[in-house]
């Protein structure tokens, strides 16, 4: 069964998990995990896929890694910025 998680919801889930993360060990843990984003959704495992550390040492250290993964288009309007205004 797929749980889907919002990205205002993350934070709460990778909590859930045992550090220092093995990437490996967070695929296969968080292979159920549909991630959904402004614009769509993506298994967090294929988004894991993607993150260059081999390890997480803490959960702000695993999702500053998978934020930077995430596609623009994901995390808000195209070509929106936070900082534009």
């Amino acid at each position: 069964m797929t749980r889907e998680i919002k990205l205002n919801e993350l934070t709460e889930l990778l909590e859930t998990a045992t550090y220092p993360l093995p990437v490996e060990t967070a695929r296969t843990e968080f292979d159920d995990v549909q991630l959904v984003y402004a614009d769509g959704s993506e298994r967090l495992a294929s988004l894991l896929a993607r993150v260059n550390d081999e390890q997480f040492a803490s959960p702000d250290e695993a999702q500053s890694s998978i934020y930077s993964a995430i596609p623009v288009e994901g995390v808000g309007e195209p070509g929106q910025s936070e900082g534009e205004g």
